[in-house]
């Protein structure tokens, strides 16, 4: 194996083993941003002996072993803590990569729900969580996060510098909250996660309309998430919506990147695996035995189209039930947006339209292009073809991803 293979691995084992790594260093020296920093220092020693010596049999547990004896150095170098450093320093000569594996398996867990919730806490503005949660948990670099958010490099790197400041500043714990507060919490952290996969599914601005790699990744911390939170349905709920989601990107877009509607999608591409993996979920919910909240709800949305063998087998009924379900225990003016296509796809497009026309004086949609988008579509079914024109059109202009409003402008021409 020659060293740029060796490398390729080592960053593949990076992804992997990071956040686990950041996870345990976080809880030992109680300081996100030094964590971090001690966990690159690991890699860059790994990347230094590994295309020599060879890739180790658990490399993540070497990985651990190289970072935490950095850190004993540097808890013996500041003199902070006597106690902490008496406790690790006794320890220091006797880890091995087999004796750190079982004592960290058992906290390793809890350490990554801790840091979840850390990078996820209300004190940071909502970018600046996302940032976080992608640099951290993600294991992404600056750039890829600057590039899936087409945002400068160093705004992320900024966003995140700050972030881990006022993480220390504002001394946050490193703990899971309890009681009200891990309910308050633990919807931040969904939140978080749910628009980290949306922006993936649906970019909102560029030349792309999905990134996968943003999907991937949010799928992957929905995840962990349901493994370490596995009594909270909301937690399964949002896991089942991305894996049923998740399950159509192949068939989300062409051979040219275009993107294809779900009724137009080749449903052999969709992957079953994933969609078996959704329906799981969704039953984990069932057994908890507790009302469906709005992530769950949105996941039964989801697959009913993923049971649909066909568009005409697509239980809209069900569908336009369960978004009027999803309405009163979110109310939003997008909820009734899309209860409304579900209604104009049960009862016929004239019943869907009523609803459209009620939200056109919605001030938060003013600037939503999906807003004219539904109305242009179901314009188009009326055989109103010079109104559905102009909301093709208007549509077009409001969004900010270059194939979504090729494909908009396609539309537009389809009315002449």
């Amino acid at each position: 194996m020659n060293k740029s293979q060796t490398e390729r691995i080592i960053d593949a084992i990076w992804r992997i083993e990071s956040p686990k790594l950041i996870a345990g260093l976080t809880h030992m020296v109680r300081d996100v941003g030094l964590a971090e920093d001690l966990a690159q220092d690991a890699l860059v020693i790994a990347l230094e002996k590994w295309p020599e010596a060879g890739i180790p049999d658990n490399p993540g547990a070497w990985l651990m072993t190289t970072a935490k004896r950095r850190a004993i150095d540097l808890l013996r170098r500041k003199k902070r803590l006597d106690e902490k450093y008496e406790e690790y320093g006794r320890g220091a000569a006797l880890y091995s990569e087999q004796d750190l594996a079982s004592v960290i398996e058992d906290e390793i867990e809890d350490d990554l729900l801790r840091l979840i919730f850390m990078t996820c806490h209300p004190v940071l503005s909502q970018e600046a969580r996302v940032a976080l949660t992608l640099r951290l948990l993600g294991g992404l670099t600056t750039d890829e996060i600057a590039r899936a958010f087409l945002t400068a490099e160093s705004t992320i790197a900024q966003r995140i510098v700050r972030a881990k400041k006022t993480l220390r500043t504002k001394q946050i714990p490193f703990e899971v909250p309890v009681g009200e507060e891990l309910k308050e919490r633990l919807s931040t952290v969904l939140e978080v996660i749910y628009l980290m996969f949306n922006e993936g599914y649906s970019a909102t601005a560029g030349e792309n309309w999905i990134r996968p790699f943003l999907c991937q990744e949010a799928l992957r911390l929905g995840r962990m998430l349901a493994e370490i939170a596995p009594g909270e349905p909301e937690v399964h709920g949002l896991a089942a919506l991305m894996e049923f989601q998740s399950s159509r990107l192949k068939a989300r877009v062409g051979v040219d990147g275009e993107p294809v509607l779900l009724m137009d999608q080749n449903r052999a591409r969709w992957d079953h695996l994933l969609i078996r993996r959704g329906l799981d979920a969704l039953e984990r919910i069932r057994q908890l035995g507790r009302p469906f909240g709005p992530y769950a709800l949105q996941a039964a949305i989801s697959a009913c189209h993923a049971q649909a063998r066909t568009p005409s087998e697509t239980d809209w009924p069900r569908i336009a039930a369960l978004y009027e379900a999803l309405f009163r225990l979110m109310p939003s003016p997008v909820v009734e947006l899309n209860r409304a296509v579900a209604v104009s796809r049960a009862f016929g497009p004239e019943f869907g339209l009523q609803i459209v026309d009620e939200l056109n004086e919605e001030a938060s949609l003013k600037e939503y292009h999906l807003l004219p988008s539904v109305r242009a579509d179901l314009l188009f079914k009326l055989g109103r073809f010079a109104e559905a024109r102009e909301e093709f059109e208007r549509a077009a202009a409001l969004t900010r991803n270059m194939r979504e409003r090729e494909l908009l402008m396609k539309r537009a021409a389809e009315c002449t």
